[in-house]
């Protein structure tokens, strides 16, 4: 039987809502991962840095530029023993400088995707997919990216209508 994973970064403190700061306890992409959850079955994994960004916002950007620039692989808090019985991933995470953070790239580069479908969806206010798709394809070798799902952070509480025809468009519901 397919199974389905919901693996995602999110990051709550200090964040960027439409010209201005704002603190929040759950990070938008987390948001939008539990309206998932509702949606369809799957088990979930958070993708945790061992040392995370600031919570301040604009320190968290500096240093997520600079673990850009250095083509960083931040160490994980823990990782998934393996993703060989999953047949679909959806891996969600926010746009920083126009891509995934690159946590997502440490744990992409961690396992066989080979054969496997992933669906990512990036949160962002206003910068849209940026590049994270083709990114996706460069980390994660063998695995078939689809068309992803660019959700404005700021709306993400309101994102389970989009979220839920993108997941019929890709099979899921």
């Amino acid at each position: 039987m397919a199974k389905t994973l919901i693996a995602f970064f999110s990051r709550a403190d200090e964040n960027y809502f439409g010209g201005a700061m704002r603190y929040v306890k759950v990070g938008n992409t987390e948001i939008v991962v539990n309206q998932m959850k509702e949606l369809i079955d799957a088990d979930t994994f958070k993708i945790e840095m061992a040392n995370p960004y600031s919570p301040v916002y604009m320190t968290c950007i500096d240093e997520a530029k600079k673990d850009l620039r250095d083509d960083a692989r931040p160490e994980l808090t823990n990782y998934l023993d393996s993703i060989d019985e999953y047949d679909t991933i959806v891996l969600a995470y926010p746009n920083y400088w126009g891509t995934f953070p690159m946590a997502v790239a440490t744990f992409l580069e961690r396992y066989d995707f080979d054969g496997k479908t992933i669906l990512p969806l990036c949160t962002n206010e206003g910068s849209g997919m940026g590049s994270s798709e083709r990114d996706v394809k460069k980390h994660a070798k063998g695995a078939d990216v689809v068309k992803g799902l660019a959700i404005t952070g700021s709306q993400s509480g309101s994102a389970g209508a989009a979220v839920k025809k993108w997941f019929a468009a890709n099979g899921l519901i």
